[in-house]
């Protein structure tokens, strides 16, 4: 028996990942059976590498002690993930479990908003004082025995924080020398209630390791670690994916249904209403449309297209906003850029959807028609592309907010116009 947890233990120390994907496969009181024998740093490891529900589910169902024990030691933003995953009752019995001090800590995290840096700080932190020589510096980081530390933040006797000093500079001036002396004053640091947004910002902007966390008073409360920064630009980044189709940035995969409906239907009727205008459009070309069936075949070809090559714009557009590579003043830049483009890539379009139309129709008007209507709705997208994202930065919203459903109205409305007012125009050539 001894021989078979040494293995596990072993099993889970190198391969964690795999050891938490096989523990999910088991049957849950087989799984926290295996769970309980197993040290504390292998529980962690364990669940660490589970997704929060899983990790949520094992946790009411470990032993009351084993539970609470895990919610101590663990990394405050990862056990507040847990806690958050499981049911209000559950959730109220594991912080009873606790002992005061930890269980009061993490009820402020949970208090917090979903995307504060509060929620991903790490609290256990090596702080140096200002008054220290390099040589007490390097005995606290012996003491500290940790392997990720980088970036080593000073401060005063009363907490404040007053500057950072990196691992390296220690090494290159006399034992003597005091910190005070070689600390860099100037820190990026974020508060507790600092959105995920601004620490990304930061973070693009200083390249740094970690970020204080600082209180109203300017005291060091915590760091967020290089693992939680690049989880935070994971966030946004999967954020703005979802607002840009109208969905909720803080709406995840096991969102209860009513939840996510709730931010969903609102950008569904805008949609629905966007539609109606789009089929408006091609109301007005009813009596052409019944005369050349041919051109309600061929609608879905122009809209489809322009809506693809929109998206593309809004795609490069919004990134370009986001990692500050454009701003507002660029306007004119990117308009250009993206209107030569849809110019470039609608005249290649042209000339082979015209022909292919023309090859399936025997109507060289009508091949014409939508190869000119091509370069016209291409030329659109890319504009709408370009101006949406930054016409709503420069209103002070966010650029991906809903855009798709502003850009899709845009193009088929464009599409349609185009297609149809051509078609109008040419209609003895069809």
């Amino acid at each position: 028996m001894q021989l078979a947890q040494a293995l596990i233990e072993r099993y889970v120390d190198r391969y964690p990942g795999e050891a938490a994907r096989s523990l999910i496969d088991l049957a849950i009181q087989e799984a926290v059976k295996l769970v309980a024998a197993m040290p504390l740093k292998a529980q962690l490891l364990s669940l660490e590498n589970m997704s929060p529900p899983d990790a949520s589910r094992m946790l009411v169902n470990l032993p009351a002690e084993t539970a609470a024990h895990l919610l101590e030691y663990a990394p405050p933003y990862m056990a507040v993930e847990w806690l958050f995953a499981t049911g209000a009752e559950q959730r109220h019995m594991l912080l009873q479990g606790m002992s005061a001090g930890h269980s009061s800590d993490l009820e402020k995290l949970l208090n917090l908003p979903d995307d504060a840096a509060g929620r991903l700080m790490d609290r256990e932190v090596t702080v140096l004082q200002i008054d220290m020589t390099v040589f007490q510096a390097l005995e606290r980081l012996r003491e500290a025995r940790s392997e990720s530390l980088r970036s080593l933040y000073v401060v005063d006797r009363s907490g404040e924080l007053r500057g950072v000093v990196h691992v390296q500079d220690l090494a290159l001036v006399p034992r003597d020398e005091k910190l005070s002396n070689i600390l860099c004053p100037e820190v990026p640091s974020v508060g507790i209630e600092s959105e995920q947004a601004q620490l990304v910002a930061l973070l693009e902007r200083h390249r740094t390791d970690s970020l204080p966390v600082l209180s109203a008073g300017n005291k060091l409360v915590g760091v967020v670690r290089h693992d939680q920064l690049f989880e935070a630009i994971e966030d946004v980044a999967t954020a703005d994916l979802q607002t840009m189709v109208g969905v909720r940035a803080d709406e995840s995969a096991l969102t209860p249904p009513l939840e996510a409906v709730r931010g969903r239907l609102p950008w569904l009727h805008v949609n629905l209403a966007t539609a109606f205008v789009a089929s408006g459009v091609v109301a007005l070309f009813e009596d052409l449309i019944a005369q050349f069936t041919a051109l309600a075949i061929l609608l879905p070809i122009v809209a489809g297209q322009s809506g693809n090559a929109g998206s593309q714009a809004l795609a490069v557009t919004i990134r370009g906003l986001a990692l500050g590579e454009v701003g507002v003043r660029q306007w004119s830049r990117v308009l250009g850029k993206e209107v030569g483009v849809g110019i470039l890539n609608g005249v290649a379009l042209a000339v082979t959807c015209g022909l292919g139309v023309y090859l399936w129709s025997g109507s060289m008007g009508l091949g014409m028609v939508i190869a000119l209507a091509m370069v016209v709705s291409m030329v659109v997208a890319g504009v709408f592309g370009a101006v949406v994202p930054i016409v709503m930065q420069r209103l002070g919203q966010d650029p991906a907010v809903a855009s798709s459903i502003i850009l899709t109205t845009g193009t088929d409305v464009a599409g349609f116009l185009a297609f149809l007012g051509l078609a109008l125009a040419f209609s003895s050539l069809l």
